[in-house]
This record gives structure tokens, sequence and C-alpha cells, in this order.
């Protein structure tokens, strides 16, 4: 989760010293844009509202919001009620970039201070969406590097942690593939924990004096879904009921995933014997 910094600036400024640069049209669309690209990132419920009405109270609209996990619904009229938009999105996946969500956050606090121009809010969120990922590799390396620390820190050896690198590195491989040919994401998630723990097996297979419990037991943890989970409490100490509950069982289905794949691999090669 991301925390943003604390400033002295209030985040509404009085009415009388609001400019009018930007039409109640442009700017609904252009909050919609935000708003899916915050819930793409995987922001919890009260950031996103809590940009959005920043941005619309800074150029004098009232917003009224409705924020799904899914999809996203905001109403934004002018003061004087005379002038309206309305506008609903669905928001297709979701992948968790903390990029987007500190940068639009960013962004927010500096509109507050000197609004912005259209064409300058436009920019500002084109770039943030064209930040470019990091190389493939990076992550495979970063990621099987921090499961084998994982491994250190619950008792594991050198060996051990060495099998944990290459199988998080190996899972983690396998994720990405599936994430490319759009499978189901809670599959993606089982099929990874059979792959990631199935080279954990084989290892012991190859010598039976390997104890690889700290091995097998720590090779899952990349596919847990961490943010998930924290989004899932943040919304529901919030009062975001059914956005919680919404993320929290989500979460669990991919720990059911995870619990499955370790089960398969546990019938199909007698682990429990």
């Amino acid at each position: 989760m991301v925390f943003e910094k604390r400033r002295s600036t209030p985040i509404f400024k009085p009415l009388n010293k609001l400019p009018a640069t930007v039409s109640i049209q442009d700017l609904g669309s252009y909050l919609l844009e935000v708003g899916v690209a915050l819930l793409r990132a995987g922001a919890a419920t009260k950031r996103i509202r809590t940009n959005l009405r920043r941005l619309a109270d800074t150029y004098g609209y009232h917003l009224d919001d409705h924020i799904e996990p899914r999809a996203l619904s905001l109403t934004l009229r002018s003061r004087d009620h005379e002038q309206q938009f309305t506008g609903t999105r669905v928001v297709h996946g979701q992948a968790i970039n903390f990029k987007i969500i500190s940068g639009i956050s960013r962004m927010s606090w500096a509109i507050v201070e000197k609004p912005w121009t259209e064409e300058q809010l436009w920019a500002e969120l084109d770039r943030l969406k064209s930040l470019p990922d990091y190389p493939r590799v990076v992550i495979l390396l970063v990621v099987a590097l921090a499961g084998s620390a994982f491994c250190f820190v619950y008792g594991g050896g050198l060996v051990e942690m060495a099998i944990t690198f290459g199988a998080t590195f190996c899972g983690l491989w396998a994720k990405q593939e599936l994430v490319k040919k759009k499978f189901n994401p809670y599959l993606i998630t089982y099929f990874s924990a059979v792959i990631a723990g199935l080279v954990t097996v084989l290892f012991s297979f190859a010598d039976k004096t390997l104890g690889l419990e700290h091995a097998l037991t720590t090779s899952f943890l990349f596919l847990i879904p961490g943010v998930q989970l924290i989004n899932s409490i943040s919304d529901l100490m919030d009062g975001e009921i059914l956005n919680g509950i919404d993320r929290g069982v989500n979460a669990l289905m991919h720990a059911l995933g995870i619990a499955l794949g370790l089960s398969t691999l546990i019938y199909l090669f007698g682990l429990h014997t």
C-alpha cells in the first residue's frame, strides 16, 4: 500500500479562488480515466475516491461517485447545479502498479497548489500510463531472490535457498506466460503453484538425503495476493463493505489455488508418506 505524504496545504480551496479552466464534460471524462487507471493499478477504494474528489473540487465541481472493484460511475455537477456530467466505465483486468497510484496522487496534490490546463492533465496521465515496466528478467531474478531469502528466514540452508530460487523463477515464468495467454486468473495461480512445487519435488527425488521442507513451503510465496488482502482489510475498515468482501473473496480464491496446487503434488508424489 502506498501512503501519501501529509502536507499543510488544504485539500479544498475556497470557491472564489477556483479557476474555470476545464469544462465539466472534459473533466468528467478525465476523472473516469483517472479512476479506471487507479482501479486497474490496484488502489484501495478510499484512495480512488479521495483523488477524484480532490481533483473535482479544485476545479469547482461537486462529485458523487460509486466505486466497485470492476466498475466506476460518477456524476459531476457545477456548484449552481446548472451543468452535469454522468459517466460509467467497466474495468477489465488488473495489474498492481504503484507507479500509477503514487503518480496520480502526486499529480492531484500539484493541481491543488496550481490548477493545470486540460492539455496538461491529459499529458501527465498519458505519461504515467506509458511508464515502462521493469524488464522481465529483472522481475524474475528479484522475485526469485526474495523467495530464497524467505527460505533462509524460515531456516533453510544454502542448497534449499538455491532450489527455492529456481522453483520461484520457474513458477513466476510460467505465471507470466499464462497471463499472456489470458488464462483464468485462479487457474494461473494453481498451475504456477504446481510448477514451482514440482521443481522442488524433482530435486528431492534426485537426492533422497535433501530435506527440502523449507524450500517447498517457500517456493509458493510469490503467489500470495498480499495487495488484495491489504486492500480488502482497508476497504472493510473504511466502511466499503461490498468492495472489501469482493477483494477478500478474490484473495481467498487465489489462496485456494495455491493450496490445491500443493495438494496435487502431495497426492501425485506421495509427499505425505
